[in-house]
């Protein structure tokens, strides 16, 4: 026995792998809590038994965007070292799921989610694949933009949803609606990251998500019909909301308020201003997006 091992209390249901798991999760929390502000304002609108697993999922998802999105290029990792981190992730990723257990706590919280929702390699390779997309210095076809956003947006709803349904079931008619409200508000979400983070994309790390558009010279007209395409997004996703389990209608609704509210403000901004500032939607209003969709007209229908 190590000189660290904790011991297993006697007469309790506690064990050194209740504790692994519980110590696991709380570390999904403290990430989503340094990293988010919005999203971790939508999470505490979830009931308890779905609001753990996606922060989970949301955990993991952070610990891969930091690899191509800075923290290890900070840290001196080359772009070939950043691939075969991605490699190993998403192995040990699909390990962990296989055997229930991963000395990487993150990893660790989102494997139990996923066995236990039905989270499998069909919505993690698209993920990981984005994530490697973004190593890539080709320029983004429309297409392969697609692609990416499905990969790196669209398929988190997606794992999100398994969770919300894992403690209410619906038809199979109903899961494909509500898969198409998951595709369309990550999308939205994706969309919205996009524009508003124009000027660091571009001139940080060299990409451009928006084909045929030179962000340094946008112009209010195509800024203007992005944000109608992410309306739309929007849109199909409200006209879902009904469908959500009441575990998680709120927490969606709060987020898709959110969102709104940011897509408002950028409409509102100066093309030429997004390349200089990032835009955002001061705290206060994000709580009073969240108290709205708690007690306000409709209460996303409790």
């Amino acid at each position: 026995m190590g000189p660290f091992r904790a011991a297993v209390q006697t007469g309790s249901t506690t064990t050194n792998l209740n504790k692994y798991a519980e110590t696991a999760r709380a570390s999904s929390t403290t990430v989503i809590g340094h990293y988010s502000t919005s999203f971790g304002l939508a999470t505490r609108l979830l009931d308890a038994q779905v609001r753990t697993p996606v922060r989970t999922i949301y955990a993991l998802v952070r610990i891969a965007d930091e690899i191509v999105d800075g923290a290890a290029a900070e840290a001196g990792v080359s772009i070939e070292e950043q691939r075969h981190l991605l490699d190993e992730l998403e192995l040990e990723t699909e390990r962990a799921i296989v055997r229930g257990y991963s000395t990487n706590l993150v990893v660790h919280a989102f494997a139990a989610t996923a066995r236990q929702s039905g989270i499998d390699s069909s919505l993690i390779a698209p993920f990981f694949a984005s994530m490697r997309r973004d190593l890539d210095p080709e320029p983004f076809t429309a297409e392969g933009v697609a692609e990416y956003i499905y990969g790196s947006a669209e398929v988190i709803g997606l794992m999100c949803l398994r969770c919300f349904l894992q403690h209410s079931p619906r038809t199979a008619a109903e899961v494909s609606v509500l898969e198409d409200g998951a595709r369309h508000l990550g999308a939205a979400f994706q969309k919205i990251n996009f524009l508003r983070d124009l000027s660091c994309d571009r001139e940080v790390l060299g990409r451009n998500y928006f084909p045929g558009i030179d962000p340094l010279n946008l112009s209010d007209p195509q800024k203007n019909a992005i944000l109608e395409d992410i309306d739309a997004d929007l849109e199909i996703a409200s006209a879902v909301l009904p469908l959500l389990p009441a575990s998680c209608r709120r927490a969606v609704a709060a987020a898709q308020g959110l969102f709104t509210r940011l897509s408002n403000r950028l409409r509102s901004t100066p093309a030429d201003r997004l390349l200089r500032s990032r835009v955002r939607v001061p705290d206060g209003e994000k709580f009073v997006i969240a108290l709205t969709a708690t007690f306000g007209p409709g209460a996303w229908k409790r």
